[in-house]
């Protein structure tokens, strides 16, 4: 849900935690900046999800870790969401890294799109986000192409719906 963030009263929080939100990510809020935003989501019962990329060092996701709850989400490559995401020995190794960071499950998007991605995930990451494609399947087939869609990914997830390790 896109939203505007402003004032330290964060009157959003109240909102989305009010209709069961359990979790945000505002991806353009530096960890610098967010103390405020932490705060609030916190004091609502909302997670407030950190990111981690593949340009961020080691000192800066444990900062980032310190902050974190639900889980991290590691962007696969630097770029644009929706485009393809090469997985590679550099992918691995950054991964390795997240997990070694975090203290809480790791997500893994930008460009996962089929069950050979999830398949390369396995024993990497906890959750595979499958946002741009599923979006994509939205838009050329309808929503009721999305049931399908997951159904075929279903072999690569544990009976929570997370990538089998």
């Amino acid at each position: 849900m896109p939203t505007s963030l402003t004032g330290s009263g964060w009157s959003v929080c109240k909102t989305t935690a009010g209709i069961g939100l359990t979790g945000a990510i505002v991806p353009d809020l530096p960890i610098e900046e967010s103390a405020d935003y932490i705060q609030a989501m916190k004091r609502h019962g909302i997670a407030p999800i950190q990111m981690f990329s593949p340009l961020t060092d080691d000192e800066r996701m444990a900062k980032i870790k310190a902050l974190s709850s639900g889980f991290i989400y590691c962007l696969a490559r630097k770029g644009i969401t929706g485009a393809d995401t090469q997985f590679s020995e550099d992918l691995t190794a950054y991964l390795a890294r997240c997990r070694k960071a975090a203290s809480v499950p790791i997500a893994v998007g930008f460009g996962i799109k089929d069950k050979a991605d999830l398949m390369y995930l396995q024993g990497k990451a906890d959750i595979a986000v499958i946002g741009s494609q599923t979006i994509r399947m939205v838009e050329c087939h309808g929503i009721n192409a999305v049931r399908g869609f997951i159904q075929g990914l279903l072999p690569c997830l544990d009976q929570h719906g997370s990538v089998k390790g």
